[in-house]
C-alpha cells in the first residue's frame, strides 16, 4: 500500500530559510507583497525587505508594523538591510555634511539623575565643573570653527534648564557668535518653556537640541528626575516658535534592538531635522561604567533601521564613534550618517575636525 501523501499544503511554514514568520495583528496593514509564500498569507520571503525599500524610495513612510517586521530579518539579513539603507541614503539625502561643534557652556553639578553622564551630581566622577564658560574662549571657539568649515556652533549647559541671569549670558553669547563668525547657532540649554526659548529666538538662535535619549519603554530605568513628556513638552514649545529641532539619543545602554526601533519611532512625534545618535562610553563613576560595549554590527544595524524610519533626516554621528574601526564608520556613512558633531564632546573625546573632513571626504560627502 502506497505510503499517505503529506498535507503539505495545510501546513504553515515557517522554517524555511528564505522566510518569516510575521504576526498577523501586528502586520495588519503590510500589503500582501508578489511572490510571498502560498502556504500562508503571514510569511515573507526575504524580497520584503526590498518591498519596503521601494515603497520608501516611492514616497511613502513606512508604518510601526513594517518597521518592527524588519527586526525579523536580523541579524540574518543584516547585509541586505544595510545595502537597502545605502539606497535609500543616496536617493534621499543631501551629499553635503551637516557639521556641528559643541561647546560645554556650563559643566557639573547637574540635579537631574541620568544614569550615563558624567555631570550628574548623583554620580562620583571627575567631570570638570563651572558655571559659564570664559567668554573669549567661547568667541574663539566659535571662529576657529567658522574657519574649518564647521556649519553650526552650539552652547550645552548641565542642569535641568538654564533660567534667569544665566539664560541671559548664554544668549549674550549666542548673539555674539552669530553677529561676529556669521556661523549658525544652536542652544541645548534644558527642559526652557516659552519665554526661555523665545529669549533664544531673539537672541538669533534657530535651531534648539533636546534629546529623548532612548525609547520610553527604557528612559524611566536610567532617569528619574524627569520624564520623556517633559521632554516633548519642550520640543513642542520650541516648535511653536519656529525653531528647527535637533533630537536623538544614546545607543548602548542596555535597551534592546526592538527598544531601539521602538525609540526611532517616538522621533517621528518630534519631527526633528536632525537626530543625534550617540554611542555609549561608559564613564567610570556613572551607574552605566561596567555597561558592555555593543557591537559594530549593533551599531551599523541600528544606523540602517533609523535609515529606514527616518528616510530623510539628518542622521548625526555624535559621541562614542571614535571607538569605532574606520571601515565601520565610512560603512555607517554610506547607510545613512550624513551629519557630525565634530571635534571634542562634552565629557568624552571626539575626532579632530581634520580626520573628520578626511572621513567625510573618503565617504562621497562634500564636508
Amino acid at each position: 500500500m502506497r505510503p499517505n501523501k503529506q498535507k503539505t499544503e495545510s501546513k504553515k511554514r515557517t522554517d524555511a530559510p528564505w522566510c518569516v514568520q510575521i504576526n498577523k495583528t501586528e502586520l495588519k496593514n503590510v500589503r500582501t507583497h508578489p511572490g510571498a509564500s502560498n502556504y500562508d498569507n503571514h510569511i515573507y520571503p526575504m524580497n520584503y525587505i526590498d518591498s519596503i525599500k521601494n515603497k520608501i524610495l516611492d514616497g511613502t513612510d513606512i508604518t510601526e508594523a513594517e518597521a518592527y517586521a524588519l527586526l525579523e530579518h536580523l541579524p540574518q539579513s543584516s547585509r541586505e538591510i544595510r545595502e537597502a539603507a545605502a539606497e535609500i541614503t543616496a536617493a534621499l539625502c543631501s551629499r553635503t555634511f551637516d557639521s556641528c561643534s559643541i561647546v560645554n557652556a556650563r559643566s557639573g553639578l547637574c540635579s537631574e539623575n541620568c544614569k550615563w553622564c558624567a555631570q550628574s551630581k548623583f554620580h562620583a566622577t571627575d567631570c570638570e565643573t563651572y558655571d559659564l564658560i570664559d567668554h573669549d574662549e567661547c568667541m574663539a571657539a566659535a571662529r576657529e570653527n567658522r574657519d574649518k568649515g564647521v556649519r553650526r556652533f552650539s552652547l550645552v549647559a548641565s542642569g535641568r534648564a538654564v533660567k534667569g541671569k544665566a539664560l541671559n549670558n548664554m544668549c549674550d553669547l549666542l548673539r555674539e557668535v552669530k553677529e561676529t563668525t556669521g556661523i549658525s547657532t544652536c542652544a541645548s540649554l534644558g527642559l526652557l518653556d516659552h519665554d526661555d526659548l523665545q529669549q533664544l529666538w531673539d537672541a538669533g538662535v534657530r535651531r534648539y537640541h533636546c534629546n529623548l535619549e532612548t525609547a520610553p519603554s527604557h528612559f524611566s530605568g536610567l532617569c528619574t528626575t524627569h520624564t520623556i513628556e517633559d521632554k516633548m513638552k519642550t520640543i513642542r514649545a520650541a516648535r511653536e516658535i519656529g525653531f528647527e529641532v535637533c533630537s536623538g539619543g544614546i545607543i548602548g545602554m542596555g535597551e534592546t534592538m526592538r527598544q531601539r526601533v521602538e525609540f526611532a519611532l517616538k522621533l517621528r512625534e518630534v519631527e526633528p531635522q536632525s537626530i543625534p545618535i550617540n554611542i555609549l562610553s561608559p564613564i567610570p563613576g556613572t551607574p552605566l561604567e561596567h555597561q558592555e560595549d555593543i557591537s559594530e554590527d549593533d551599531i551599523l544595524d541600528t544606523v540602517a533601521l533609523f535609515r529606514f524610519i527616518h528616510p530623510r533626516i539628518q542622521l548625526r554621528f555624535a559621541g562614542g564613534r571614535k571607538r569605532l574601526s574606520r571601515q565601520a564608520q565610512l560603512t555607517a556613512l554610506r547607510i545613512g550618517i550624513n551629519g557630525g558633531i565634530v571635534g571634542d564632546l562634552l565629557t568624552t573625546l571626539g575626532a579632530s575636525i581634520a580626520e573628520d573632513k578626511s572621513l567625510v571626504s573618503d565617504a562621497g560627502y562634500k564636508f
